[in-house]
């Protein structure tokens, strides 16, 4: 194998690809990126198990690569992107020189790269599930943005650290929640489809990360694989097996008291306070009436008080506590200028939304209120 190329661009494809490099892999051949030539474009696969990338670079008058021999090699994920960054030119030449020596050049550097044989790597498959649709890269971003935050990060229940898709008709519902917060979105697609899938956060964090900010993302998925398409990349990622909680009845559907508040307002207020923790976390009180709304957090050497003046109050005074993260995290990903929050009574689910988008909806259970 033997290829010139762009520096430029072989190192954006490595540093996407790499993402799926897993270099604690029980699998040594999976601490590796896959490289190969045909015709005029050049492959590169990475794997970690549960997320595998494919990137395809073909030949322009951009990325000027020139396939000079055709091939395939496994080279160490570790090194070959540091080793493309350090490269003194704007155009790098791979070449396998001796079954599985790699050089790699520049203009006066010259790495050198002990491969591995292409033919170890596990075949993966990136076929594409019949059941697909198309979503916007921007809406996609916003989708995972405003959702996977609230999933959970244990894996005592391990359905419960993925994002819940469900779609009945063109209604397509996102949901992640821990048990004790829940972040749902909801997106009207063009076509009707059925499917009820979870996707690890990590694979959806990861996926917003890699794709643009403005391009068409096909969304291929069957009962074992999730596939994302976008021009000449794949990103394939395993679901997570188990049914996913009823969550939908965990919402509440009628509000004794009504809050509406500048966004600004309350996440500076939470900010400020959360210096005050009690092993790491910081509750907070927050007193509610139609003239003022009160946070306080509170230590055995500190207490932070603030007042916040509500743009609207509607329901009898209320008190009640919650972790502060949950309130802030949840406003925060809403990107609103103002927010409804809505109670049922001081230890019952509230509801967060933004005055300009019902389509999102938070969701945080209080705690026990203390004195």
């Amino acid at each position: 194998m033997y290829f010139k190329i762009n520096k430029k661009d072989f190192l954006e494809k490595i540093n996407i690809v790499s993402r799926a490099v897993s270099l604690t892999s029980p699998l040594p051949v999976l601490h590796n990126i896959k490289l190969a030539t045909r015709e005029n474009e050049l492959q590169l696969t990475a794997s970690d198990s549960d997320v595998s990338i494919e990137a395809t670079i073909i030949a322009d008058d951009d990325n000027g690569l020139q396939i000079i021999n055709e091939g395939s090699i496994l080279l160490d994920g570790k090194y070959i992107g540091d080793m493309i960054r350090k490269i003194d030119s704007d155009y790098v030449e791979v070449e396998v020189v001796d079954g599985t020596y790699t050089s790699i050049r520049g203009l006066s550097v010259n790495f050198e790269l002990n491969g591995i044989r292409s033919d170890t790597y596990p075949l993966i498959d990136f076929s594409e599930p019949e059941d697909s649709f198309e979503i916007n890269s921007a809406a996609l971003k916003s989708l995972i943005f405003q959702t996977c935050f609230a999933a959970s990060d244990k894996e005592t229940r391990p359905v419960l650290t993925g994002l819940n898709l469900n779609c009945e008709g063109n209604t397509l519902m996102c949901v992640a929640t821990d048990s004790y917060r829940l972040a749902q979105k909801k997106i009207l697609l063009d076509t009707s489809h059925r499917f009820n899938v979870t996707i690890p956060t990590k694979s959806m964090n990861d996926i917003a990360k890699i794709i643009g900010d403005d391009e068409n993302i096909r969304i291929a998925l069957n009962d074992k694989k999730a596939l994302f398409v976008a021009n000449d990349l794949m990103i394939q990622t395993r679901l997570i097996d188990g049914l996913y909680p009823e969550t939908s009845r965990l919402i509440p559907s009628e509000f004794a008291h009504e809050l509406v508040v500048d966004a600004r307002d309350i996440l500076n207020a939470l900010d400020r306070a959360s210096f005050i923790k009690s092993e790491g976390i910081c509750y907070i009180r927050m007193e509610l009436n139609e003239n003022e709304v009160n946070v306080t957090s509170r230590s055995n050497e500190v207490v932070s008080a603030e007042k916040i003046l509500p743009l609207s109050y509607t329901g009898e005074p209320l008190t009640l506590s919650f972790k502060e993260n949950y309130v802030y995290d949840a406003i925060r990903v809403l990107n609103a200028m103002q927010v409804k929050i809505s109670f049922s009574g001081n230890m019952k689910p509230f509801i967060i939304k933004s005055m300009d988008d019902d389509d999102v909806l938070q969701l945080v259970l209080p705690v026990k209120t203390y004195s």
